[in-house]
């Protein structure tokens, strides 16, 4: 009897030890998402956004809000209000928390590197999300995720080549820049202008920053029709400033879509309803919902893991007549 229970034992202590041994040396398969690989330490993300000066923005905010809850990811989240010194001191407080992994949207391009340079001494990864920043040491950042704003300009400079050809000129085209400095402003206007000098009928007349707003855009664009005789089309780097200059156009006695064309970049649901409504010509789409993509990439940089310098988002054009059957589908 007692042999019998010594080998009953000795069969127990046998089969913990086989399981101990699988649970310390084996694979880490099984670690909960949003988890450090092997470490059981939720990931945090310290995400600076630039503010809530759009739509676009609104659901970007969301996207990445959402998708962080999903993944099992804590988010410590910032709202620079389009200030770039809020973002830098949200960025500071970020590696004082000793965040996992840092991720911001530029609110402009440079004056970047000190603060960088600070996260990277901390051993503190960081992702651009949206818009690039402009610095000669790529080490600053892990990877750039985010729209080809040059790519978009040079879309909508297509669509304007394209609708005007074989048509005598000269075109008088008046420009809303977005956030003076920012990436999707230079990049935006650059492409744009890359694509209509080859032809000397299209001529900016005017271009001023309308801070990506529609209550600015409307501002601007009213000042536009005061000082300009001849406007024929308005190229918008976004959606809200193009629906602030509709009612500004609307309001000068002028219709929108017709007496001047509109063209804008974004994509949002209200600039698809003034499509439908023919105020709006074309509109470049520019993907806000960037969420799961960021906490891909999160993971990835928080283990340690490479990651492709540049992550673009997929992205197409919409004329006036393909507006009525994308609008459904449009959920931001």
């Amino acid at each position: 009897m007692a042999r019998r229970t010594a080998l009953v034992l000795t069969a127990a202590l046998l089969a913990s030890a086989a399981l101990t041994a699988c649970s310390t040396q084996g694979p880490d398969t099984g670690s909960a998402p949003g988890t450090r690989k092997g470490s059981g330490k939720a990931i945090t993300l310290g995400f600076a956004q630039v503010g809530a000066e759009s739509g676009w923005r609104t659901a970007n905010t969301r996207s990445v809000q959402e998708a962080a809850k999903k993944a099992g990811i804590t988010l410590k989240f910032s709202d620079a209000q389009q200030k770039q010194e809020n973002q830098i001191k949200a960025i500071r407080t970020f590696i004082q928390q000793k965040v996992d992994v840092i991720a911001f949207s530029p609110v402009v391009e440079s004056g970047w590197d000190t603060v960088l340079k600070e996260a990277r001494d901390a051993g503190i990864p960081v992702i651009l999300t949206d818009r690039a920043v402009d610095t000669k040491d790529t080490t600053l950042y892990k990877t750039f995720l985010g729209s080809d704003f040059v790519k978009e300009g040079k879309s909508a400079g297509e669509w304007l080549t394209s609708a005007y050809a074989g048509k005598p000129g000269p075109v008088n085209i008046v420009e809303l820049q977005g956030t003076t400095g920012s990436a999707p402003a230079n990049d935006r206007k650059a492409g744009f202008a890359d694509v209509i000098k080859g032809d000397a009928k299209f001529k900016i007349v005017a271009s001023q920053s309308g801070d990506f707003t529609r209550a600015k855009g409307k501002e601007v664009m009213q000042a536009f029709l005061k000082s300009q005789k001849d406007i024929d089309v308005l190229y918008a780097h976004n959606d809200d400033m193009a629906l602030g200059a509709i009612q500004a156009i609307e309001e000068s006695g002028r219709k929108p879509g017709t007496d001047i064309k509109v063209i804008s970049v974004d994509g949002i649901k209200d600039a698809f309803v003034a499509m439908t409504e023919g105020k709006i010509n074309v509109v470049v789409e520019c993907n806000p919902l960037l969420g799961d993509q960021l906490m891909e990439l999160t993971k990835k940089v928080a283990a340690g893991q490479s990651v492709p310098p540049r992550v673009e988002t997929r992205e197409g054009v919409f004329p006036q007549d393909k507006a009525a059957a994308a609008l459904p589908s449009r959920n931001y």
